[in-house]
C-alpha cells in the first residue's frame, strides 16, 4: 500500500511517499481503509520530535520515530477486525484516531473509533477527531454557562473553530482572536466579537472573561490573567512557541503552581481521543451544533505539501488529506 513515511526526525524533507506492507490488525484492533486524514499540529510534533521532552513518550520514540507512517485523524471503512473486537464489522464507516493515517490502510484501537456522523463526507469526518475532541475536552474543564464570557485565542484554527462553536452552543458570549481576514469566518461560527491580533492585543480591552481557551501558546501568564475574571479559568491547549526542549510545559507547570495561590485556575489540557467524546461530537455534528471548517484538501501524494501549509501558514480550520 502507499503511505507517507518518515525514518528520522526532521523537516518535511524527511517525509516520503512509499510502498509499504499493509498492516495486520491485532486481536483487539481494527484495520481501517482510510479515505481521508486530518492534518493538525500533532503531525508537526511527530515529524520534528519536538519538544524534545515528548520523545520520552513511547508514541514518539527517543532517537527516531517509533511509528514510521505519519498521520493521526482518520475517516474510512472498516476493512477487518481482530478476533476480540465486537463493536465494529467490515464495511462500517468510522472516524477517529489511527496509527499512521497518511496511508491507504491503518490500524486503530476500537475505543478510539466511532460511527461517522450521518450525512458527513469522509473529509468532513476526518476533520473532526483530534481537533474536535481537544476543543470538547477544553470546554469540559470549565463548562461555560449561558451569558458567560469566553475568549478563544486562535479562533480560526483547527481547535479554535470548534471551540468557538461549542462555547456559542452552550450559550456563552464568545470573543475570538484571529488574524487578518478571518474575522467573518469566526463570526459565522458564533463569535459575538473578534480581535485581530495584528492590530490590538487581547489586553487592550477592559473585559474580563470567565474562560480563556488558549490554542496559540505564545502569551505570558501575566497577560492571560489580565483578561481573566477573578474566578475564571484559562485552559492551555497549545504551546507552539514554548521552545524546542520543553515546549509549553514550563508555562503549564507555572500555571498549575500559581493556581494554588490565586482564585484563577490555569490548567493545561492533555487531550486524549476517546470513543465517548467521539460519540458526543457525532451527535453535535448531526444536530448542526458544530460543523468542520476545511481550509483545503490534498491527495495522498501531496500530503507533504499539506504539512508544509500547516507549518508555514495559518490554515483556517483544518487541512485534510484524501486517500
Amino acid at each position: 500500500m502507499k503511505a507517507i513515511v518518515q525514518y528520522a526526525y526532521g523537516s518535511t524533507e524527511t517525509l516520503e511517499l512509499r510502498d509499504v506492507e499493509r498492516p495486520v490488525p491485532g486481536d483487539d484492533e481494527v484495520l481501517v481503509e482510510v479515505r481521508a486524514a486530518g492534518v493538525d499540529p500533532s503531525v508537526w510534533h511527530l515529524m520534528t520530535g519536538r519538544p524534545y521532552i515528548a520523545r520520552l513518550s513511547p508514541e514518539l520514540g527517543l532517537r527516531r520515530p517509533a511509528h514510521v507512517v505519519r498521520g493521526w485523524d482518520a475517516a474510512g471503512r472498516v476493512a477487518a477486525v481482530g478476533a476480540k473486537v465486537t463493536g465494529f464489522k467490515p464495511g462500517d464507516e468510522v472516524f477517529g484516531q489511527c496509527d499512521g493515517s497518511f496511508a491507504e490502510y491503518a490500524r486503530a484501537r476500537p475505543d478510539q473509533l466511532a460511527a461517522m456522523p450521518a450525512g458527513f463526507s469522509f473529509p468532513q469526518a476526518a476533520a473532526l477527531p483530534v481537533s474536535g475532541v481537544t476543543a470538547l475536552q477544553a470546554l469540559d474543564m470549565a463548562r461555560p454557562r449561558p451569558g458567560d464570557k469566553v475568549l478563544v485565542i486562535g479562533a480560526s484554527g483547527g481547535v479554535g473553530t470548534y471551540a468557538v462553536q461549542l462555547a456559542a452552543h452552550y450559550g456563552a458570549r464568545v470573543t475570538g482572536v484571529c488574524g487578518p481576514g478571518a474575522a467573518d469566518l469566526v463570526r459565522s461560527l458564533g463569535a459575538a466579537d473578534v480581535i485581530d491580533y495584528t492590530r490590538e492585543e487581547v489586553t487592550d480591552r477592559p473585559v474580563r472573561h470567565d474562560l480563556v481557551i488558549d490554542t496559540a501558546g505564545n502569551r505570558s501568564l501575566t497577560r492571560l490573567r489580565r483578561v481573566l475574571a477573578p474566578r475564571g479559568t484559562v485552559v492551555f491547549v497549545g504551546g507552539e512557541d514554548g521552545g524546542p526542549v520543553l515546549g509549553g510545559l514550563d508555562r503549564w507547570v507555572r500555571g498549575l503552581v500559581l493556581s494554588l495561590f490565586v482564585g484563577q485556575r490555569l490548567r493545561p489540557l492533555f487531550a486524549r481521543t476517546r470513543q465517548p467524546d467521539l460519540l458526543r461530537l457525532k451527535d453535535l455534528a448531526e444536530t448542526g451544533a458544530i460543523a468542520p471548517v476545511i481550509d483545503r484538501t490534498y491527495p495522498l501524494d501531496e500530503a507533504v505539501a499539506a504539512v508544509r501549509h500547516l507549518e508555514s501558514g495559518h490554515p483556517r480550520g483544518k487541512l485534510v488529506v484524501t486517500v
